[in-house]
């Protein structure tokens, strides 16, 4: 059994990067921009809306406030700032999934600082106060062994593993920074059967070619690469042919 996320929502004003209707009708659990790093109300209560006619559960994406890096440059954000941010974003989007007859389910930080939490314990502290503060007991989406689900759980907060077939992992199980060649994985039939494997096996190649554990109960789809909305479909199909059920994890 797994779950299919996506990013979606990552658009502003006429600005539209995702198609989040399509995506909408393969994945189980949607990661909304909350307008840090993309995303604005419009976009937020209407991706909510198509979550809730869908049965789509909705997810909280925070992110540090980066609207012109697409929130993937590093940054220091003193602890108390952040917190109160990643509870902002929270509540911003509740307002919205609430109107649509649902709630927000669960909080996945985004781009830089999904990647900071991996290690950085004040940076996964700051966010996890910030759920903390939202008084949303809500499941934190994360990298297995990141120091943020490790907080997450000792806080009583449900801790739920990712794994990303289209991005590539170091043999340390993390994942390869987007700088360097061959981080993202861009052969729709590679990503398919890393999809498979990830979900059957927990298991999947890293970068240099080594087999590697990556257990996890979500499996994320990326919503921002060329022929997204097929790669997803390709990906739902396989799984359910073979024998794995998709099925949200909140």
């Amino acid at each position: 059994m797994i779950d299919l996320n996506a990013d979606l929502g990552e658009g502003f004003g006429r600005w539209h990067l995702t198609d989040d209707e399509q995506l909408l009708s393969v994945v189980t659990s949607a990661n909304v921009a909350c307008g840090f790093h993309a995303g604005d109300p419009v976009t937020m209560r209407r991706v909510c809306e198509l979550a809730a006619e869908r049965g789509v559960r909705v997810g909280a994406q925070v992110s540090y406030r980066d609207l012109a890096g697409f929130g993937r440059r590093a940054m220091d954000v003193p602890s108390a700032e952040l917190a109160a941010e990643v509870a902002y974003q929270i509540g911003a989007l509740e307002v919205f999934a609430r109107a649509a007859g649902t709630r927000v389910s669960y909080v996945k930080p985004h781009g830089a600082l999904y990647n900071r939490v991996v290690h950085d314990p004040e940076q996964a502290a700051a966010v996890i106060e910030g759920v903390l503060l939202a008084d949303a007991p809500l499941p934190v989406l994360g990298l297995p062994g990141s120091v943020v689900l490790d907080l997450a759980a000792k806080a009583g907060l449900p801790a739920v593993t990712e794994a990303f077939a289209d991005r590539a992992y170091t043999d340390e199980g993390t994942l390869v920074p987007r700088g360097r060649d061959g981080a993202v994985v861009t052969d729709p039939e590679a990503v398919v059967e890393r999809s498979l494997s990830l979900a059957r096996s927990g298991t999947v190649d890293a970068l240099s070619g080594a087999r590697i554990e990556v257990r996890a109960r979500s499996l994320c789809l990326h919503g921002d690469t060329p022929g997204a909305v097929d790669l997803a479909r390709r990906v739902r199909a396989r799984l359910l042919e073979s024998g794995v059920r998709v099925e949200a994890f909140a």
